[in-house]
């Protein structure tokens, strides 16, 4: 059972949604994926691809337990709606307990209702940087890594004698020479 047909507003809001999905970055997410699972599927960015393939959530399921083993404890294989909607979830969950932030996680009917795919494909990528926290392969830009400074008590006191140019300067500044447009007569 899927949604009507939109229109409207409704159907302009939808189109610039479905604008932004990229079959580049769908692609590069299911060759991680696939290189993860170790499971051979059609890896094409094609959004009726990456939809047919991850739609029932059980091969998303198996991504998190690749990463942290356990941590998903039953997926469900039924091709019922509840179950398959209920997979998606834990692959949510999972992907937060991973590290993955929530602003950068889907809600399921953006999956199984196909309402937004680039915010799946978002999740997949913000996920696949933490691939290397758990020592698997991870896609786009490293993650930044912590680079805690000390500074000693009097390098920071060091500072209380520089007066910072946010206060301004009048070095150069008069007003000779300036007039504003006629004088008055009277």
């Amino acid at each position: 059972m899927s949604r009507a047909t939109k229109s409207g507003l409704a159907a302009e809001a939808q189109s610039k949604v479905e604008a932004k999905y990229s079959e580049e970055q769908a692609a590069e997410c299911l060759e991680w994926i696939a290189t993860i699972t170790e499971q051979e599927f059609d890896k094409s960015g094609a959004a009726d691809n990456f939809y047919e393939i991850l739609k029932d959530g059980t091969l998303l399921c198996e991504v998190i337990n690749a990463l942290k083993p356990g941590q998903i404890k039953k997926i469900q294989r039924s091709t019922m709606a509840f179950k398959c909607m209920e997979n998606i979830n834990q692959f949510v969950d999972g992907a937060k307990a991973c590290g993955v932030p929530s602003q950068e996680t889907f809600q399921t009917v953006d999956l199984w209702e196909r309402q937004n795919l680039n915010s799946v494909v978002i999740c997949i990528l913000s996920l696949g940087r933490k691939g290397a926290q758990f020592g698997k392969p991870s896609i786009g830009p490293k993650e930044a890594e912590k680079n805690v400074r000390q500074f000693s008590e009097e390098q920071l006191r060091a500072s209380d004698t520089v007066i910072s140019l946010q206060y301004g300067s009048n070095k150069g500044a008069n007003q000779t020479g300036m007039s504003f447009g006629n004088t008055r007569h009277m």
